[in-house]
């Protein structure tokens, strides 16, 4: 087919017949029916010379139109999609049932794995085939026999059954009884199953998983149940087969994790339940679609992208947004509702401390403060308690939680320090009154931020995080620390963000997680390549201070003007005596901005002054530019860029989410990798010690260096965030982050407890240099962290990155873990040395 396709654009002597014949498929597979069209085209009696395919193009017209579909797969191939959870295991037990049924049996094997761009709890959709004759489909399943779905909160957002052949089997993992599966299945999915005689079951992976010390690991329950269902293979030998492919992955891991997962395959093949189809089903009436309410661009793109149905825009659907912009704070749309468990606020036990907000990496546990007539205009049930200290009095305390939003990793209620804990995780389905209230709360009560200084940890949450509902793992360690300088700085902030996962989980359309205050101010975003992000940030920083210093000459213009209006000259003048303190620059804007706008005619030269003042609005607020990326990219890949920035003398702030590994790119090792730990790459250990970055940038001598870790000490890091912000010149803050690639032992829930557990072993320190204290004539280097009091070797055994080298290189392990704990003292000596200078 591709070779009499080649004919169609080039002659015997290899002249292109047909010019700009293009291949506009978007992220569309080439598949023989999206191919068609150009044969049809060539029979038309003008062919279009020119065209585009898979894409609808109703702008240009140019697109071929597909008039039938095509399935080219042998007979007898069996084909099979399951919709997952990243992290859930799903794509892992697909891989692993590829090798049984290809390496065990005679049949072929075939599996292609699709995702999104967010982290652990993103969308996966599998695609796996088997069949007796050889399988050269290129393309993704659109004909399937067999269908499962891993997660119920997919239900209604994405067309699950689509393809699925007449007759064929869905499974369905959800939590739901009969009376409430009959509540929740859109209409239109219970039409697809009676009206196509589909055999449909259910079965609650996520209990099994519970009961059987699993989790959230659901893949061997589900991988059993499609082995007896779908019926590829006899069970028994199927079952005798994934058994042996327990032992050979989770061998390593100990006895117990391989019995679990035993475990999990027997009930996997006896825990399905049929669903009995009512005949209702065939005719299910549809229920009056609230999004009308949503606004045209989150329905008419948004939505219809997070569907998994991009493909089918057509290019006018992008007019007005040709450069690529998108709206900020897309992502409080898309209430994904992942979260198994969530937490429940316990307000009698509430310290009112807000270190949940602070952890929460998501921003979907916040505190509120609400007048007495905000509280009478709650919904009914909302429960609040008198907040406390003295700048709130007469105000009402709620800590409110965004329920389909929360990823349900449980770090809020782990931090929580009250006797007796005041959120207690509990499963969604009984928190569902707390969508009403966060609607109200968030759309109808004020943020209080202006009460007291947000210096401290309490305060500081109580104004907007603008950065929320990210697509990182559940209890990921990144985002609480760039949330947090949301709150202080969001409404002046331009960032600069290396490719990572910071720049997936901060910018990946359509969820747009920056968000906007109720002036309308946020940060502005961009991202970059790994090697040139220290540069890009540096370019904004100097491009800022450029324009601000022509608004400076223009002002002192207009101050020496004898005919300028004098509410103009006033403005100015506090503009140019504030333009460097953030405050002043505020009340200095505000103040210009009014004049301004209250400005009438006068001379030419006035005018033009004030032509060429409003053109440059939103620069007379001091910008706060932030430079981010993780460790692969300051350690590594962008330490050059870093390196010059630094010793540019800029005021720029650099953030450095250090995961200790490449967490974006398949978990390489980086140089802040340390001794011990196991990554690509370094499967054997990694032998050299890691690059102390911190300590290289106090050499300079002028820049503002930190290194933290929230978990440890949220005071620390709030201190830390605020004198690096008010530094004029460079600084960079090193930010301790557990990653889902660390194997933690008790799991991302204990993300805040694990940063802390590192410091009190000495794995992390705690320091700041402070260039302010050299110039007072005071030891510019702080320790802010103790000297060790736990055990460093069982933190090492606490993550999966080094206990599996015990299992895999016993023999080099011992000595490694030593050598790692030998070089974290050397580091603890070599800053007590500064400390002592």
């Amino acid at each position: 087919l591709y070779q009499d396709i080649q004919s169609l654009f080039y002659t015997a002597d290899n002249r292109p017949v047909i010019v700009g014949g293009r291949y506009g498929l978007g992220s569309k597979d080439v598949t023989t029916t999206s191919l068609l069209p150009i044969f049809d085209n060539m029979n038309e009696k003008t062919p279009k010379n020119g065209f585009t395919i898979g894409i609808v193009d109703d702008v240009t017209h140019l697109s071929l139109p597909v008039k039938q579909r095509i399935v080219t797969e042998s007979a007898g191939t069996k084909r099979c999609k399951f919709w997952g959870l990243g992290s859930d295991g799903t794509v892992g037990a697909n891989k692993s049932a590829i090798k049984i049924i290809g390496d065990k049996t005679d049949l072929f094997a075939q599996g292609y794995f699709s995702y999104d761009s967010k982290k652990s709890g993103g969308i996966t959709v599998s695609h796996l085939r088997f069949g007796t004759k050889e399988i050269r489909s290129t393309y993704l399943i659109d004909d399937a026999d067999y269908i499962a779905c891993h997660n119920q909160s997919y239900v209604g957002k994405y067309d699950l059954i689509d393809g699925l052949r007449k007759g064929g089997t869905f499974l369905l993992n959800c939590q739901w009884s009969d009376e409430e599966l009959e509540a929740m299945l859109p209409a239109d999915l219970k039409r697809q199953i009676a009206n196509n005689d589909i055999q449909f079951y259910t079965i609650d992976a996520t209990k099994i998983g519970v009961e059987i010390g699993l989790g959230s690991r659901i893949n061997m329950i589900m991988q059993a149940a499609f082995f007896k269902l779908a019926d590829v293979i006899p069970l028994e030998k199927a079952i005798e087969y994934l058994k042996a492919e327990i032992v050979k992955s989770y061998g390593k891991k100990g006895e117990a994790i391989v019995n679990m997962n035993y475990a999990a395959v027997d009930r996997g093949v006896t825990s399905y339940t049929k669903v009995v189809v009512p005949a209702s089903w065939k005719d299910a009436k549809d229920v009056e679609d609230e999004t009308s309410k949503r606004p045209d661009f989150i329905r008419k793109v948004v939505d219809v992208m997070n569907a998994q149905r991009g493909d089918s825009l057509p290019v006018s659907t992008f007019k007005g947004i040709e450069d690529g912009t998108f709206p900020m704070g897309t992502s409080a749309y898309e209430k994904r509702g992942i979260a198994v468990n969530v937490p429940e606020w316990q307000p009698d036990n509430c310290i009112q401390c807000n270190r949940c907000s602070l952890a929460c990496p998501h921003a979907a546990i916040r505190p509120f403060l609400l007048s007495d007539a905000e509280k009478a205009g709650a919904p009914e049930g909302m429960v609040t308690i008198e907040a406390s200290g003295p700048q709130f009095k007469g105000l009402h305390y709620k800590i409110q939680v965004t329920t389909l939003d929360c990823a349900g990793c449980g770090n809020c209620a782990d931090v929580c320090p009250a006797k007796n804990k005041a959120l207690v995780m509990k499963p969604q389905a009984s928190q569902t009154d707390e969508i009403a209230n966060w609607d109200y709360i968030t759309e109808k009560v004020t943020i209080k931020d202006d009460l007291a200084p947000l210096t401290t940890v309490k305060n500081s949450q109580f104004a907007q995080p603008l950065l929320q509902f990210s697509g990182a793992c559940a209890g990921c360690g990144e985002t609480p620390y760039l949330k947090a300088i949301t709150q202080l700085y969001g409404d002046r902030m331009m960032i600069a963000n290396a490719t990572g996962c910071s720049s997936i989980w901060g910018g990946s359309a359509p969820a747009t997680v920056y968000c906007t205050n109720k002036d309308g101010k946020g940060p502005a975003w961009a991202n970059s390549l790994f090697e040139d992000n220290a540069e890009y940030g540096m370019g904004m920083s100097i491009g800022v201070k450029q324009i601000r210093d022509n608004i400076e000459i223009t002002m002192n213009k207009m101050v020496a003007s004898s005919c300028a209006q004098e509410a103009l000259k006033a403005a100015a003048a506090a503009w140019i005596a504030g333009r460097e303190d953030a405050d002043a620059s505020k009340k200095a804007a505000a103040q210009m901005n009014a004049a301004l706008d209250g400005f009438g005619s006068c001379c030419e030269e006035c005018e033009a002054l004030v032509a060429e003042l409003n053109k440059k609005r939103d620069f007379f607020v001091k910008k706060s530019v932030w430079i981010v990326g993780g460790d692969g990219w300051a350690y590594d890949i962008g330490y050059g860029g870093l390196d010059h920035v630094m010793a540019s003398g800029e005021n720029v702030n650099i953030l450095v989410f250090d995961t200790e590994i490449y967490s974006n790119t398949g978990g390489q090792a980086s140089k802040s990798t340390p001794t011990g730990a196991v990554a690509k790459f370094a499967a054997s250990g990694k032998k050299m010690r890691k690059k102390d970055l911190g300590l290289i940038a106090t050499t300079y001598g002028y820049v503002y260096v930190a290194q933290v870790s929230m978990g440890a000490d949220m005071n620390q890091f709030m201190k830390v965030i605020i004198e690096a912000e008010a530094h004029d010149g460079p600084s960079i803050i090193i930010a301790y982050a557990p990653c889902v690639n660390h194997g933690i032992k008790n799991g991302m829930a204990k993300t805040q407890t694990h940063e802390k557990e590192a410091v009190e072993c000495g794995y992390w320190h705690l320091w700041r240099f402070v260039p302010k204290l050299a110039e007072e004539g005071k030891n510019p280097f702080v320790l802010d962290s103790k000297d060790p009091t736990a055990s460093f070797q069982d933190f090492l055994k606490s993550e999966v990155r080094y206990t599996s080298l015990k299992q895999t290189f016993p023999d080099v392990a011992d000595d490694l873990f030593a050598r790692a704990e030998e070089n974290a003292k050397i580091r603890l000596d070599t800053y007590k040395k500064m400390l002592n200078k």
